[in-house]
């Protein structure tokens, strides 16, 4: 197959299957290779991407600004490595980013959705993004997002405040998954809702899951939740300090974790609120008060905590084949 063929494949595999209504699948495994959104951004017409638009390839930091800009029906495969220290991407509406093997990597810059909707980013490696450039993936005062099968990171080299968030959604942002991801080498991994001060226009949003997510080495914030709905299940948590935390009336819904090395796995500050189901919280405990959020309003699967490690370590990341 030649190289133009593999990517048009590609796209059609990625984008084009995001057309089909979101279904329940039999187990985990099978959810891990989904090619579409499930979870919040399932909802609210759902998430489909650039599907049914053109396909372009980027290689370099200004193809990639050049091609995300437009709110126009879009498919951006990234092939191989860009390294550029630079500000994030501005992504447009209706689009999907791709990476088209494990070699894509933005190094040195991330991506924002601000004031869009409908945006997938898949298998695609973000690190490195210093805190005057912003996040890896920020979202803002947008919906609809999908973010599945990445891998985000930095290092632990630096200052807290040397790096800013892996994925930080924010300004009320709503109907977002995080899926099958790999969080690691890092101090403040993911925030939902900025600012303890902005509950006036984050109540009522907010609205995220987390699901089959791989955390590793991370200080804090996985994830540090504000206002907002918020639904964590199916992921593995290693050597991170101050893992989940609920805060400024908060309600999460967490099922099915493990979390190994894991000093807070489930806490409460400023009046935030979690149930917790069949969690595995080794070493540390949940004291986070009882919340509301019993039920969520999409279907998804859920395996045993026991069989939470074996299933998201090694598929979780840039791990799709096409």
């Amino acid at each position: 197959m030649t190289h133009l063929k593999f990517i048009a494949a590609l796209a059609a595999c990625l984008s084009g299957q995001a057309l089909a209504a979101p279904t329940a699948t039999s187990n985990l495994n099978k959810r891990q290779g989904a090619d579409t959104a499930f979870g919040f951004a399932s909802l609210n017409g759902g998430t489909t991407g650039g599907a049914g638009g053109t396909t372009t390839t980027v290689s370099s930091y200004a193809e990639f600004t050049e091609a995300a800009s437009s709110d126009d029906a879009k498919v951006i495969v990234v092939s191989g490595a860009i390294t550029e220290t630079a500000d994030q991407v501005h992504v447009g509406s209706n689009t999907s980013i791709l990476g088209a093997n494990a070699d894509a990597v933005l190094d040195g810059f991330g991506l924002l959705v601000k004031e869009k909707e409908n945006v997938i980013i898949r298998n695609l490696g973000v690190r490195n993004v210093l805190a005057d450039n912003g996040d890896a993936i920020g979202v803002q005062y947008a919906n609809n997002v999908w973010i599945d099968h990445c891998d985000v990171s930095s290092n632990r080299d630096h200052d807290k405040d040397y790096y800013d968030g892996l994925i930080d959604l924010t300004h009320a942002a709503d109907f977002i998954t995080v899926s099958n991801t790999y969080i690691h080498d890092h101090w403040k991994a993911s925030l939902v809702g900025h600012s303890d001060n902005n509950g006036d226009e984050d109540t009522g949003h907010l609205r995220v899951t987390y699901a089959n997510n791989y955390w590793s080495n991370i200080n804090s914030r996985g994830p540090s939740f504000r206002f907002g709905t918020g639904h964590v299940y199916n992921s593995y948590y290693e050597n991170v300090s101050d893992v989940i935390n609920t805060r400024q009336g908060a309600q999460l819904l967490v099922e099915g974790n493990v979390f190994s090395g894991c000093k807070k796995p489930l806490y409460a500050t400023d009046e935030g609120y979690a149930v917790a189901r069949d969690n595995d919280f080794g070493d540390g405990e949940n004291t986070a008060p009882e919340g509301t959020l019993t039920s969520v309003e999409y279907e998804y699967d859920l395996i045993d905590a026991a069989g939470v490690k074996a299933a998201v370590v090694g598929t979780a990341g840039q791990t799709l084949t096409f």
